[in-house]
């Protein structure tokens, strides 16, 4: 990234900082984190890690926070019964709920100065966007989780409204289980407009020893958004942990997870699918770090690209030396469809101890023909047939949320993303 680029969001940060709430983040940690990050320096497309992702909007970002809005909201998701949801407008919480018994959840933006002493940001360098957020953040979600709480559920709405001129929205959360604790949360990212939009985001999950917390994560931003996204997550011992991630919007879209497992048997279940189309780029980079023994993570993948569109996962397993007993399975594929389209998958695994069972396998390549062929021999539509293929290579992911009214959901969106949609949704 350009001196030139670095240099105004200096710029943008000394004209923004004295407006920022210190109860979001303390002053002392902004000034830090963006002298980090411009140390650094913003992501580049040379790098490795970043290569399949598109940094162009980075050079002509606005990366001061959009000012808060008094306009009514626009048509939401339909909320989920029994779920309390919260909704955060460029960053800012709009409107909240009553939380479930044992759950406490607060907005950092009318705490104390106190409250903004946590942090999002991991040493991995993929994570650094996370300093973007620590410097700019207006608001942060704040969910603590004790003990007694079994079965509750959160819903988070982060809508970006306000375009690039306006200035960058920051959604950030905190999630902390206590030992013992189950929680289920349902993280939604929505756009509007046609401007241009940039969303820097940032999540924190803490898991006590044998808490269990299962994280969707949905990503459906507006058509001309660049979504930036970082999630460090913790286990204890025994600590459980299931995220499933959809991603459909956005022009660019980059999500980096840095999970560190460092308590004895302590599991990881990473499961997400991605649908690329015109000139889209879906991007995920995935690090499971085991630091303790009997620990496992499966990561499961599915993308789909069609147009011009690029989708990407590298997904890491990195396994310590005191990890062993180690058990982690990978499963990434990737679907073409269109002359032009792009899949990359890169699973990676670093083993520094014996006592492990580890596997991975990626493949890549179009719709199978003998089963193409087997449905349009047993009458059905070619449109309806190659609509059938690719929903059911993405039913490896979608079949693993157990919530019905959010897969049904999910499932009517990922058919109005796909060209065939007509000629399937009478199917669901």
């Amino acid at each position: 990234m350009s001196a030139a680029v670095l240099t105004r969001l200096r710029d943008e940060y000394g004209a923004a900082r004295a407006a920022l709430p210190g109860s979001v983040i303390d002053a002392r940690r902004r000034s830090e984190a963006i002298e980090m990050l411009c140390a650094q320096g913003l992501p580049a497309g040379r790098e490795e890690n970043w290569r399949y992702t598109n940094l162009r909007i980075l050079d002509r970002a606005r990366f001061t926070p959009a000012q808060p809005s008094a306009e009514a909201l626009p048509p939401l998701p339909e909320p989920l019964s029994g779920f309390a949801r919260y909704v955060f407008v460029d960053g800012r919480l709009r409107s909240g709920a009553t939380a479930p018994h044992g759950v406490t959840v607060r907005s950092l933006l009318s705490g104390s100065a106190a409250d903004g002493t946590w942090r999002l940001a991991s040493e991995l360098p993929e994570a650094r966007l996370a300093l973007l957020n620590e410097a700019f953040a207006t608001d942060a979600a704040c969910i603590e989780v004790r003990s007694e709480a079994a079965g509750a559920g959160i819903e988070l709405v982060f809508l970006a409204a306000a375009g690039a001129d306006s200035g960058a929205s920051y959604p950030r959360v905190r999630l902390a289980l206590e030992s013992g604790a189950r929680l289920t949360v349902v993280e939604r990212h929505v756009g509007v407009g046609e401007a241009p939009t940039l969303v820097n985001s940032a999540v924190r999950v803490e898991l006590a020893p044998n808490a269990h917390l299962t994280h969707y994560r949905l990503q459906h931003c507006a058509a001309r958004t660049a979504w930036f996204d970082t999630l460090t997550a913790e286990l204890a011992a025994d600590a459980r942990y299931d995220l499933l991630a959809v991603g459909t919007g956005a022009l660019a879209s980059r999500s980096t997870v840095h999970a560190r497992l460092t308590g004895r048997a302590a599991q990881l279940a990473l499961s997400a699918a991605a649908l690329g189309a015109a000139q889209q780029s879906q991007d995920m980079y995935a690090l499971s770090e085991h630091l303790a023994a009997r620990t496992s993570t499966v990561q499961t993948f599915r993308g789909i690209a069609s147009d011009r569109s690029r989708v990407a996962f590298n997904g890491k397993i990195a396994v310590r030396e005191q990890a062993a007993g180690t058990d982690s399975r990978q499963s990434l594929r990737g679907l073409l469809d269109g002359a032009q389209a792009e899949i990359d998958l890169r699973p990676q695994l670093e083993i520094y101890t014996d006592e492990v069972r580890c596997s991975h396998g990626a493949t890549a390549g179009k719709l199978d023909e003998n089963m193409l062929f087997y449905l349009l021999s047993r009458g059905i539509a070619p449109e309806v047939a190659q609509h059938l293929l690719k929903w059911a290579f993405l039913e490896d992911v979608v079949a693993k949320i157990e919530l019905p009214q959010l897969r049904r959901q999910i499932e009517h969106g990922l058919v109005g993303r796909m060209s065939e949609a007509v000629a399937l949704k009478e199917l669901l």
